[in-house]
């Protein structure tokens, strides 16, 4: 590569434009950049000035989230636990299994992921966490205050926040607008999964995916189940459920539902974990409402689960 002898100082900020687009997508050959503005007249020998391409900071804001968006996509294509859903109880296991050291990716199809958290109770944005689940609100640094007797009132937005900051602040990636259309399945286990851009599969476009592979797969989506279901009707198997297939869930009960989330979190087949509401889901169980203690509780077993069948 000819040396380029720049005649006037270069401002930092295009100091490390140069140098990132001397090692990046915009160029392979270490082209500078020019910017009449800042009265930056590169010399290159016998190469005239008005050959020199120009490059801009609209394709370097296009080039840095392309080369660090692929960067991140390329470096999750293999996983400990691939987690499918966005609500409470899969942030939480994100967060411990990232804690734990393990390599783990969220896939939600929302633009924010969240879950029902979000919204509080009819859009009265609190929520309930029991006494039991406080150890795992103090680890993520979400504040709260005492309504009643076991009863903890804590603002939804805050929450969510918070579960999405400390996961992926352990060091979790979160996809937003990935839909998991299926699963790798793979000597009679669940291998990984198949995702697809969410818009893709709402516009009903005939689109292939692509696909992640995993140790573990979590099954967070929630009251449809949707990965459980997807296993067990195109496999031919049976899961560790009281039918042998996803039974579907209860109408609401919120002693019984918070109860036996926790119950039903578990592997369900070989690489297949489920928590949330789709472990009362799979296993034919009871809502539970805007009560969220549950949920954190399942999301911290299942990552313990989990870990473990990695051992």
């Amino acid at each position: 590569m000819r040396k380029i002898v720049w005649r006037k100082h270069v401002p930092p900020v295009f100091a490390a434009v140069r140098f990132y687009y001397g090692r990046h997508c915009c160029s392979q050959e270490g082209i500078p950049i020019y910017n009449p503005s800042h009265g930056m007249k590169p010399t290159h020998g016998s190469h005239p000035q008005s050959q020199l391409p120009s490059i801009t900071m609209e394709k370097l804001v296009s080039c840095g989230i392309i080369d660090s968006y692929f960067d991140k996509l390329k470096s999750n294509l293999e996983l400990d636990a691939a987690i499918v859903g966005g609500g409470p109880s899969g942030i939480v296991a994100a967060y411990y299994l990232a804690k734990a050291g393990k390599k783990v990716a969220l896939f939600d199809r929302k633009l924010a992921p969240g879950g029902g958290m979000w919204g509080g109770a009819m859009m009265f944005n609190d929520i309930i966490i029991q006494e039991e689940a406080l150890s795992i609100v103090d680890d993520l640094e979400i504040g709260y205050k005492k309504y009643a007797e076991n009863a903890y009132v804590i603002d939804s937005v805050h929450a969510t926040s918070a579960l999405l900051y400390q996961a992926t602040k352990a060091g979790a990636t979160i996809f937003n607008c990935y839909s998991v259309e299926d699963v790798v399945f793979k000597n009679d286990r669940v291998s990984g999964v198949v995702v697809n851009w969410t818009p893709v599969l709402l516009q009903h476009m005939h689109v292939d995916p692509l696909t992640i592979l995993a140790k573990a797969v979590l099954d967070g989506t929630g009251h449809d189940c949707e990965i459980a279901s997807t296993v067990a009707r195109k496999n031919g198997i049976k899961l560790d459920t009281p039918t042998g297939g996803v039974v579907g869930e209860k109408s609401l009960s919120v002693e019984e539902g918070e109860r036996t989330t926790i119950e039903n979190t578990k592997e369900i087949y070989p690489g297949l974990f489920v928590s949330g509401m789709a472990a009362n889901g799979v296993s034919g169980s009871f809502r539970m409402g805007p009560i969220f203690g549950g949920m954190l509780m399942s999301g911290k077993k299942v990552s313990e689960l989990m870990i473990k069948s990695m051992e």
